[in-house]
């Protein structure tokens, strides 16, 4: 088979581009970044892999591609896909070739709004460190080495299972048919709660082996006995769960607790990734894996990143970036950074302008219930990645909203200023966190703020 993707740059595309690969097919694209120069990284892992690119111009596109692949955020209007419509190619979005992949193996697919990328790297690490040799398909880059590999977002096995991270936002979840499926939480984000319920339902009742649910989300509660074989988990004690995270304490590498009475270590802080740990450790057991050799892999686990990733420390200050971007996320990330001591320096660029128009208000709430007036709060305007939007609302509405509550709230309209009002600002002991979806740059940002740091001092 020749595949051809129009997007390959993209975290999700990229990776299924890779597994094709692996599986002796022949493979190509292009990527509107790459032409721009941007996204190096992948575009050299891809070339490295023997993956042929091709700049955006349709010249890549030829009567041999027996599957052209494009993912949801690409428009008719580019050249490749015009071509490709012109020759009368078969044309399959990136969900459609990776529930296929999926239904080859038996699946393990991770669904929630939250976490979902965490999870599907911790599932993936412990299959892998049991032995049993998963793919691992991710929308996030693993911070581990797996077969000889870093800075990939796939793992490459020839084992039963195939992990991967499947997406609501765009409701082609409905397209999983998985022997496992994981919810870990379900809250507002793409879609409003009454559309979100029904996909995770059926997503629920298709799976054939059994059904991992968190006990400690409302809306994910309700879905627990649509599955006769689902596992459920918590975080309280209290609560009648599968597997329940007890004695939970942070630590300067991370936080440890304990599981129905087996220690577990993460290098990884707060509380959300206690959840994402216990949503991979049942999703496990469904698999055959102990709680003991889960816990012993997880010890190991290093993330992905871009989620709460460390960028480095100048003069007492800390900077993370995290790819928060919606409400809960940016509540989790921001809770996991503040203690009563310092303050925290939160920058969140938001990735559209429809799921802005949707979040706003619980932006606004988030940002206030995790943060004091010491904090500051800074608002790059939304992230545009062309195509035809309506641009008729403003980061600004953040800001205006949060400095009427009475927080140091900014906005920018121009996000290279940040990091010198930053290095004015910021004091030992006061961490800086980026936040932000789909724009590669904001880790460059999370560095220009550190090196900014370093040379004001």
């Amino acid at each position: 088979m020749k595949y051809y993707f129009c997007g390959i740059g993209g975290v999700g595309m990229s990776s299924i581009a890779q597994f094709l690969k692996f599986k002796q097919n022949q493979v190509a694209g292009s990527d509107r970044a790459f032409d721009l120069g941007d996204n190096q990284a992948t575009k050299q892992r891809l070339l490295d892999d023997g993956i042929d690119l091709y700049l955006q111009d349709g010249s890549g596109v030829d009567a041999s591609v027996d599957c052209f692949v494009v993912s949801t955020a690409v428009e008719n209007k580019i050249p490749d896909v015009q071509k490709a419509l012109s020759l009368g190619l078969p044309v399959k979005k990136r969900a459609e070739v990776l529930a296929e992949i999926l239904d080859s193996h038996d699946g393990v697919a991770i669904g929630g709004t939250s976490g979902k990328t965490t999870v599907t790297a911790m599932t993936g690490h412990i299959l892998h460190s049991a032995g049993l040799d998963p793919v691992v398909i991710n929308g996030g880059t693993f911070i581990n080495e797996y077969n000889g590999k870093s800075n990939t977002n796939v793992i490459f096995g020839n084992g039963r299972f195939c992990v991967i991270e499947s997406d609501e936002s765009d409701g082609t979840i409905e397209l999983y048919h998985p022997a496992v499926a994981v919810v870990s939480n379900v809250s507002l984000d793409h879609k409003p709660i009454d559309e979100l319920m029904p996909l995770f339902s059926d997503f629920v009742k298709k799976a054939r082996i059994g059904a991992v649910v968190n006990l400690d989300c409302p809306h994910a509660r309700l879905l627990k006995d649509l599955n006769p074989n689902t596992v459920t988990f918590s975080c309280h004690p209290q609560t009648r769960a599968t597997f329940t995270a007890s004695d939970i304490q942070q630590t300067a590498d991370g936080v440890r607790f304990v599981v129905n009475g087996v220690p577990v270590q993460l290098q990884l802080p707060g509380l959300h990734n206690v959840q994402n740990a216990l949503s991979a450790i049942a999703a496990c057991s469904l698999c055959g894996v102990s709680l003991e050799k889960a816990a012993e892999a997880l010890a190991l686990f290093r993330g992905t990143k871009r989620r709460l990733e460390k960028i480095g420390v100048a003069h007492g200050v800390t900077v993370y970036d995290d790819y928060a971007h919606n409400p809960e996320k940016i509540a989790a990330a921001v809770r996991t950074m503040k203690t009563p001591q310092n303050r925290v320096f939160s920058i969140f660029q938001p990735h559209g302008f429809g799921p802005m128009h949707l979040l706003k208000d619980d932006i606004v709430k988030a940002f206030y219930e995790t943060t004091t007036e010491a904090d500051f709060l800074l608002f790059p305007e939304i992230f545009y990645q062309g195509g035809t939007v309506t641009k008729d609302i403003s980061s600004k509405y953040l800001a205006d909203q949060l400095t009427a509550r009475g927080r140091q709230a900014f906005f920018f309209e121009n996000r290279a200023d940040i990091p010198a009002f930053i290095a004015s600002k910021a004091q030992s002991g006061d961490v800086v966190l980026v936040m932000g979806a789909r724009d590669n740059t904001l880790t460059l940002l999370a560095k220009q703020i550190l090196s900014q740091i370093e040379g004001q001092k």
